[in-house]
């Protein structure tokens, strides 16, 4: 009870920090909405696709989880700021859990993540894409959990760095691999063979396809549930990690 109260406050106090200033909700937004008005309207050719409908349902969902691994790896800087401010170091006297600390930041940023994926669905909806609700539901727990993982990890590694100097290209250096690797803009069946041998040990090419397959309609398909259950078991590993890394830091 007391690990959920205090995860309470400090989401309640961060989400609160957000609304005051709700311009960087629709900051983080402004890219996957250009790449959806500038760049969608070009993959019915380049996809062989039968209509823009079935474009966007290859495209949107690997837009969304664009937005989640982003979203969640930049978060550290807000952190570092906290830590210059002596916000952190005054965490140290007070009783709050310090997994708390950490899940309180993190839960703030899966809502801010939910709040952008449903502003770009329902700009999606206005060029005929059509979802299942249910799917589209358990398509957002797969981009919550991302989003949970994502930025935990980004916490818990400017708790090492301490900079955003430091910070930053660390997390482009993850990135770009990343989403190169994970069909997010196009599909990877597209890609020669050996492409795809590797892109099959990237976890996020497995939230990729899963999401498509939910976008599709396909909820029996079985990379929805491997794509669950791999970012399930990532985003655990993160958040124990990263909450390590509060519990050394505020002491």
């Amino acid at each position: 009870m007391k690990l959920a109260r205090d995860t309470w406050l400090i989401f309640e106090r961060q989400l609160q920090l957000l609304l005051r200033n709700p311009v960087w909700v629709f900051v983080g937004v402004f890219q996957p909405v250009m790449y959806l008005l500038l760049f969608a309207p070009l993959l019915k050719p380049a996809l062989n696709a039968p209509t823009q409908a079935e474009a966007y349902k290859i495209f949107v969902p690997g837009l969304l989880v664009l937005l989640a691994i982003f979203g969640g790896l930049f978060q550290g800087f807000g952190l570092i700021a906290e830590l210059r401010a002596g916000v952190i170091e005054r965490s140290r006297v007070t009783p709050v859990s310090r997994l708390a600390l950490l899940l309180g930041r993190s839960l703030r940023d899966v809502v801010s993540l939910i709040a952008q994926a449903i502003i770009i669905t329902l700009l999606a909806l206005l060029f005929d894409l059509r979802v299942f609700i249910g799917d589209l539901l358990l398509a957002y727990l797969m981009l919550a959990l991302i989003a949970l993982m994502t930025s935990a990890v980004s916490y818990g590694v400017a708790l090492k760095v301490k900079s955003e100097d430091a910070l930053a290209p660390l997390m482009n250096t993850v990135a770009q691999p990343v989403l190169l690797l994970s069909g997010i803009l196009l599909p990877l069946t597209f890609a020669p063979g050996w492409l795809q041998g590797i892109a099959n040990w990237n976890p996020f090419s497995w939230a990729v396809d899963g999401t498509r397959a939910l976008f599709a309609g396909d909820l029996a398909d079985d990379k929805v549930w491997q794509g669950l259950t791999i970012t399930a078991v990532l985003a655990a590993a993160g958040v124990f990690w990263a909450a390590r890394q509060f519990a050394r830091s505020v002491r």
